[in-house]
């Protein structure tokens, strides 16, 4: 039995701080010492951290936790266990860290998968390349967890925000949007977005005109905020934020009138499910990048068929990077032995960077030596509801670009770890 969600009589071997939500695995209790031991040694502990409760909850919690099931079930009985637990950061740093060290020293978690808002990932990032565990980044933006805080123990496995300044930010120049005012989440991801999009607009001929910060967990009404950036009258406000964040903002420009003035949104990181919960009627026109959609193409409808009977929420990037991660692990865990992958996840890591990639998420691909997985890009618009033929199909794409373009480059990032 390999998938800690099968079978029954499991007790719960963690519950997350703060009244989070409570992961199960298969418990040790009532084995003699010798036999729990041994079963320790081919057991491999997964641990999921992320947003359970609060504004990235559709985004990433209970879907990328299905997900995350899903590669564990379909990898199969191949010599080893796998435990699968989950924890809610609340989108602090203090909570996401206390709970990766709990996890590790206590529970003898091997991998933490996601870490969620960026600034809680630069946090685990550091944890788990001192406890020389794994650390599978699936939703956290920011690009210098391969730039000046890159690990040589960590993945970044989905997007960042680099590649999304390139593809959304660049694409928007383009097309006529070259003054912009940036609304930022004040922290360490809406910093990055901002200022990678800055960067992008900047070498495409466009123009800052400002840029406010807005109060981060906790801000709903973005009215003022959007008055200030109107009051600027740039052609394009960039949404440097995510989640119900960016759903707000877009309702409220849209409440306002922004667009009968003449001012684009430009949504730097938008999800499917952002999507679902907007309308195609708000939303309707938008373009916004991703690299897995499910209708893309056979195999990624054939994923989502097989997950949809445990999801409630449209899928998107991040639990997709859930699932390819762990899937891609695994193989990893299967191919160099279950004691020396538990022993060093920086050996696994580098086993990982070794291998192949090849998903039905995102199809072939490969991490690079700074732990930057890379596979295309997609630009999207958001269709018409005219367009819609049914449930979820909301995207149509406007520009694939191929994984070795759509992120940074490797000499620019400046990771200390990396042989120029």
């Amino acid at each position: 039995m390999t998938n800690e969600a099968r079978g029954t009589g499991r007790r719960p071997v963690l519950k997350a701080l703060a009244g989070a939500a409570t992961g199960f695995g298969a418990g040790l209790g009532g084995l003699p010492w010798r036999s729990a031991r041994a079963q320790a040694a081919t057991t491999v502990r997964i641990a999921l951290l992320c947003d359970f409760s609060g504004m990235y909850r559709d985004v990433t919690g209970p879907t990328e936790l299905a997900c995350i099931r899903q590669a564990v079930a379909e990898f199969g009985n191949r010599g080893f266990t796998v435990e699968v637990l989950f924890g809610d950061n609340q989108n602090r740093p203090d909570v996401g860290s206390n709970l990766a060290r709990s996890w590790i020293d206590r529970d003898g978690v091997d991998v933490i998968v996601d870490g969620g808002a960026s600034s809680v990932a630069l946090a685990v990032n550091d944890i788990c390349r001192e406890k020389n565990k794994v650390f599978l980044n699936t939703s956290s933006a920011t690009s210098d967890l391969t730039g000046r805080a890159c690990s040589p123990n960590t993945v970044h496995w989905t997007y960042d925000t680099w590649m999304l300044a390139n593809s959304t930010g660049a694409a928007t120049v383009r097309d006529g949007g070259d003054t912009w005012f940036f609304l930022t989440a004040d922290y360490a991801f809406g910093h990055a977005l901002e200022r990678d999009t800055s960067t992008f607009v900047r070498r495409a001929g466009g123009r800052i005109l400002g840029s406010v910060r807005t109060p981060f967990p906790g801000t709903s009404d973005f009215s003022s905020f959007l008055m200030q950036a109107a009051a600027a009258r740039p052609k394009v406000i960039g949404l440097a934020n995510a989640g119900t964040d960016t759903i707000n903002c877009i309702k409220q420009a849209a409440e306002f009138g922004l667009g009968r003035r003449g001012i684009r949104l430009a949504s730097l990181l938008m999800f499917l499910p952002d999507v679902h919960a907007l309308g195609l009627q708000t939303a309707q026109g938008l373009v916004c990048t991703e690299t897995f959609y499910w209708d893309l193409n056979d195999r990624t409808r054939a994923f989502t068929q097989r997950v949809r009977p445990h999801i409630s929420v449209p899928l998107c990037m991040n639990h997709a990077g859930g699932y390819a991660a762990v899937l891609h692990y695994l193989k990893a865990v299967a191919d160099m032995g279950v004691q020396a992958a538990k022993a060093s996840g920086l050996d696994a890591v580098n086993r990982m960077k070794a291998m192949p990639c090849d998903d039905d998420c995102f199809g072939e691909g490969r991490i690079r030596e700074d732990g930057r997985k890379l596979h295309p890009a997609y630009l999207f618009e958001v269709k018409k509801p005219a367009e819609s033929r049914g449930e979820w199909d909301y995207y149509k794409l406007l520009q694939t670009t191929p994984g070795e373009e759509a992120f940074r480059p490797l000499a620019e990032g400046g990771c200390s770890f990396v042989r120029s």
